[in-house]
């Protein structure tokens, strides 16, 4: 019989317009069984918003990516306790980086599942990315990937309590973090070089995509010049043919012409020789 953890772990890795007919009959099973309890837990799993699939997307396919990100968030308390001002820029940076990086990634695995992501819910798959920067406990709920809805930071600006210290003045703040902070600070410089990479490779592969399509187009231009060329040739031929019958037809319109007024004039004769001889024969 499964628990309501493999429930859940299942549930909420499905697509969200798959959810509430797996969890009816998960609950099924759970009933059938006579677990009234884990049938009720199943009923009170809520489906998540498309936004919130997208983000347990992200810690299913992408988890090495989003640890990254969420480590950053440690990183960026170490900097905060230690009052440095030039880590918190560093970091920050990464972590935008990160983030856009996560955000095309999430485009991608929702395009694998038939699904365009709309810019309302990018937003809100950086906000709770953000969110987990700056609470440990929601950093713990986005890792397990079972969200059924977005979480927003509940501080300054996009990075809770970190947004202050980023202003601060590099002169009053150590130059050195933690080489914890150092550590996480390569490992998302690594990241964005894979992101930038990543994004790099498939605009090459779009252009490669695209060329081909152009060649394709042209041979198919090509084909269709043959074609058109073909029946011009083909028309000029038999232009040419009609402007030599034409000629014919003109000569022996003329030909024609000439025979008849021989006729003409022959049947005249004849008939004036028919009003002499008629003439002669009759009485005096």
């Amino acid at each position: 019989m499964p628990t309501l953890d493999s429930v859940a772990d299942s549930l909420y890795g499905l697509d969200p317009g798959e959810f509430i007919a797996a969890r009816t009959e998960y609950a099924a099973q759970a009933r059938e069984s006579g677990d009234r309890e884990l049938t009720a837990a199943i009923g009170r799993l809520r489906k998540p918003t498309v936004a919130a699939w997208l983000v347990n997307l992200l810690a299913r396919e992408r988890a090495d990516e989003l640890g990254v990100l969420l480590e950053l968030g440690d990183a960026l308390r170490t900097a905060q306790r230690t009052l440095s001002g030039r880590d918190l820029r560093t970091l920050s940076t990464q972590r935008r980086q990160v983030i856009s990086a996560l955000e095309r990634d999430v485009t991608e695995l929702a395009s694998e599942r038939g699904r365009n992501v709309s810019e309302s819910a990018l937003r809100e798959v950086a906000q709770t990315l953000n969110a987990a920067l700056a609470d440990p406990a929601i950093a713990d709920r986005v890792r397990a990937g079972r969200l059924d809805a977005i979480i927003e930071p509940s501080s300054i600006g996009d990075l809770g309590g970190f947004g202050d210290l980023l202003s601060a003045p590099l002169s009053v703040v150590p130059e050195r973090t933690a080489s914890r902070s150092e550590r996480t600070v390569a490992r998302a410089d690594r990241a964005a070089e894979r992101a930038e990479l990543n994004e790099a490779t498939t605009a090459a592969e779009d252009a490669r995509r695209a060329v081909e399509r152009a060649r394709t187009a042209a041979a198919e231009a090509d084909q269709e010049l043959a074609r058109h060329e073909a029946e011009v040739a083909a028309l000029q031929e038999k232009l040419l043919h009609a402007e030599q019958q034409r000629k014919f037809a003109r000569r022996a319109v003329a030909a024609a012409k000439k025979d008849v007024t021989a006729a003409e004039r022959e049947a005249s004769a004849a008939e004036a020789e028919v009003v002499r001889l008629g003439r002669r024969r009759s009485p005096e």
